[in-house]
Order: structure tokens, then C-alpha cells, then sequence
């Protein structure tokens, strides 16, 4: 049922919010056709620069507030229109940068042994994830002017098959993760590309993924980084666009989740992205609020080998029964 006088990207936006409610028929596309959800859920303009530096500049300073600024308008969009109802767990979508580690041109069994850590703590909290898959890995990957890369081991790909029986989702993270940019603030191996080359390492990424077995709804950038004139194309090719804090100074904050042309553009923003220690804490914050939105939250495998895995085992007990599946918003 259409949703009144919303926009095309704001009414698909609502209804991500509202998700459940639909599907359980608690509410209908007219109930949400309303000022406050259209101001929570509107999708915003890319701002210019100075105004994207200066969002990024507070994000790290902790003056520009995620949970402030990001999840309570849609949780009060949701109070709203639902009244005490709207009180409901989070929904949270777990997202892991990057396999194989970036780095990892001399494949190691300390590295794989990692990795299935990581995973089996995942798997057997019942915590889902995405994870973000090179299909190549670069040697000196912070060095533009290298040019070696190598294809997945048999390990590794016997790892991804694995992954895909247990349910894991996956994201295309470019093709080998090498910076086109050797400056630590410019990273990025899509900036600077024009749109038949970005096509093209698509293209290449993708079909190296399929040859392995693998279909990536989703696209993760390495490094978080794409320019927002990139945005459409990578649209147009995968239903879900990742972003991170990074991405900030390229396209602005943006609430998350929410639709932006043809995907549903989900960045994830600290307190939600970074170690398992961190993290857990505005997990805690999240599930005795009670808001009833999707919260996109961000881990790096590598890092919670290098803490030893037991923030992770915390954090995955209090994700335990509140992460849901990637599919569930693709459904919805």
C-alpha cells in the first residue's frame, strides 16, 4: 500500500523502520505518512565539503553524537506512530572487514587459525554477520606503485565455503584492497576512478567472487571510502552500499539504515564501529532502551585477535538473540 504524499527513497526508508510492524500488519503504509517519520527518515543531500570535514572532525572529537543524532529521531519516529508499542529490542547488523586481512600476501596459519576463532566465538553465540571479501590479496597494499597480487588460497577458499553453509552473508570489498592514494587520510581503491574503470573493477571483483562460489549482495568499500559520485553506480549493482566513519568527509553522515536510490545505504558510525570492548558498551546502552531499529555495527577480526578474543566473547553473548540476519533487511 503506498504511503501517501512520501517520496519513493522516504517511504521505502520508513518502511524499514517499521518493518516489523508491517509484516505484522500492527500498522499500514498510511499510518507512517506523517511529518516526524518524513523528517527521521528523509533522505539528506551530500553537503559540501567544509561541512563534511567539520561532521567528520566532531564524530572523532564525540561532539557530533551518533545515537544522538542517528538513532534517537528514529526511534522517536517509531514512538510516534506506535505509541508504548514502538518499544522493541534492537536489531543489530554485524558487519566484519576484511577477509583475507589486508596484508596477508604470505598467507600464514596463525592468520587462518585467527579467523576461525573469530568465527566458531560468531557461530556459537548465534551472532550473524557479513563479512567483506577481497577475491585478490595485494602485496605492500599501502603502496600504489606495487602491482603483485595474488588469488585466494585453497584454504581460504575452503574458509568462504564454510562461512556460506553456516549462513554468513558477504560483501564485494573491492577487488585486492590496494590504495590508489599513499597519504593515510586519502586511502582508497575506488577514489579517483572514473565510471568505466570503477565498472570494471566490479566487474572483476564480482567475478572472481562467483568463481568461488560466492554471491555478494551487499558492497563494502575498502578502506570506507568511495567518492559520492561513485554512489549510483554502486547502487545500481548491489543492494546494500557499507560505509564507516571514513566515508563521512566524502558523502556527510547520513542516518543508517535507510534507502538512497537503488540500495539501502548502511553506514555504520562509532559507538558501533571499532573493538569489541567499545562496541559492547553501546550495546548495553541500545538493548535497555529498547528503540526498535536496525543499529549497523562494524568489526575487524584482526583486531580482536590482537586483544586476545575475550571483549569479542562478552560482546557476542550480549549480541546473542538482538543481531539479525542481513537478509531481514534485504526482506524488508
Amino acid at each position: 500500500m503506498a504511503v501517501g504524499a512520501l517520496s519513493s527513497d522516504t517511504e521505502r526508508s520508513a518502511r524499514l523502520v517499521f518493518a516489523s510492524e508491517l509484516r505484522a500488519g500492527l500498522v499500514d503504509g498510511h499510518d507512517l505518512a506523517r511529518p516526524d517519520v518524513e523528517r527521521a527518515v528523509a533522505g539528506r543531500p551530500v553537503p559540501p565539503a567544509p561541512v563534511r570535514r567539520l561532521q567528520r572532525a566532531a564524530m572523532k572529537s564525540g561532539a557530533f553524537d551518533f545515537e544522538r543524532r542517528g538513532l534517537a529521531p528514529l526511534a522517536a519516529a517509531r514512538r510516534a506512530v506506535l505509541g508504548p508499542a514502538a518499544a522493541a529490542p534492537p536489531r543489530f547488523l554485524v558487519r566484519v572487514d576484511e577477509y583475507p586481512q589486508a596484508g596477508a600476501y604470505d598467507a600464514t596459519d596463525r592468520g587462518h587459525a585467527n579467523f576461525e576463532r573469530f568465527h566458531s566465538i560468531l557461530a556459537e553465540a548465534g551472532v550473524p554477520y557479513l563479512i567483506a571479501v577481497t577475491p585478490r590479496v595485494a602485496r605492500n597494499y599501502l603502496d600504489p606503485a606495487e602491482t603483485a597480487s595474488r588469488p585466494l588460497t585453497d584454504r581460504e577458499l575452503a574458509t568462504l565455503a564454510q562461512l556460506s553453509r553456516d549462513g554468513v552473508a558477504f560483501a564485494l570489498h573491492g577487488v585486492d584492497h590496494r590504495t590508489r592514494d599513499p597519504r593515510p587520510r586519502h586511502r582508497s581503491e575506488l577514489v579517483g576512478l572514473d565510471g568505466a574503470a570503477l565498472d570494471d573493477l566490479l566487474d572483476r571483483g564480482g567475478a572472481q567472487l562467483a568463481e568461488a562460489g560466492i554471491r555478494a549482495r551487499a558492497f563494502a568499500a575498502p578502506f570506507n571510502r568511495f567518492e559520492a559520485s561513485q554512489y549510483d553506480r554502486l547502487a545500481r549493482r548491489y543492494d546494500v552500499v557499507c560505509g564507516g566513519p571514513e566515508t563521512v568527509p566524502l558523502l556527510g553522515f547520513h542516518r543508517t539504515p535507510l534507502w538512497r536510490g537503488q540500495a539501502i545505504y548502511t553506514p555504520a558510525y562509532a559507538p558501533f564501529y571499532g573493538r569489541a570492548a567499545g562496541v559492547a558498551t553501546a550495546v548495553d546502552r541500545s538493548v535497555a532502551a529498547r528503540p526498535g531499529v536496525w543499529i549497523p555495527v562494524v568489526l575487524h577480526w584482526s583486531w580482536e585477535a590482537d586483544q586476545g578474543f575475550g571483549d569479542l566473547q562478552r560482546l557476542a553473548r550480549k549480541l546473542s538473540g538482538h543481531a539479525r540476519p542481513w537478509d531481514e533487511l534485504l526482506a524488508a
